[in-house]
């Protein structure tokens, strides 16, 4: 009877551990009130950018920055770059520029190579930094796993807003609460970031088989 009491307890425990880890954000990197890792990356026009020489569409300071993982080939991605590209032509003017970061392994993802970026860019009309995380070393700093992925910054490089971009991954007209303008709203204000944290829905982000 003790036994089949003891096998019961480890069982018990197991199951509380186990939803304890459910519940717990199990993603490394950088959390919402922590400094956003710094990087040095090319961009598509081949100069290199990091938050030290990046402006605002007024050429100043920025007050913050609309950090995007982004890339060209993913669905998801594809059906918000024109939400990204009006996020930086509403907010780079007020002082948030979008800083986009392409994280795919260009060896799975020919359509992410930087060529393609650049040709994707130039078809589209990108008016916002692209930047290649070719040797994919940021993207792990900042915990992001999918495409797009978003992370707001403020003035004083500090986390303030982690992850959609809005409350419809793929479809535009079914929009309701537009996360990242709201975030900026909060910060302009002096308010309270909420959320801070929203799921963010895309393709996963193709590390390198090497690594």
């Amino acid at each position: 009877m003790k036994y089949i009491f003891l096998i019961g307890l480890s069982l018990f425990l197991f199951s509380f551990t186990f939803q304890i880890n459910l519940n717990n954000d199990p993603t490394e990197g950088v959390k919402v009130g922590e400094k956003a890792p710094e990087f040095n990356l090319k961009n598509i026009d081949g100069k290199t950018y990091s938050f030290e020489n990046i402006k605002d569409a007024n050429g100043n300071t920025p007050k913050g920055f609309i950090v995007v993982f982004t890339c060209n080939t993913c669905p998801y991605a594809q059906a918000n770059e024109q939400r990204i590209i009006a996020l930086h032509e509403e907010y780079a003017p007020k002082g948030y520029p979008v800083v986009a970061i392409q994280p795919n392994d260009a060896a799975q993802k020919p359509g992410d190579s930087f060529e393609a970026m650049q040709k994707n860019a130039k078809e589209k009309g990108f008016p916002y930094l692209y930047l290649i995380d070719e040797k994919q070393e940021v993207y792990p700093k900042y915990g992001a796993t999918k495409t797009p992925e978003v992370f707001l910054v403020d003035k004083d490089l500090t986390v303030r807003y982690h992850g959609a971009i809005d409350d419809s991954a793929r479809d535009e007209s079914g929009v309701e609460e537009k996360y990242v303008e709201k975030a900026i709203a909060a910060l302009e204000s002096g308010d309270e970031v909420s959320p801070t944290i929203t799921k963010a829905i895309g393709c996963g982000i193709k590390g390198s088989k090497a690594n």
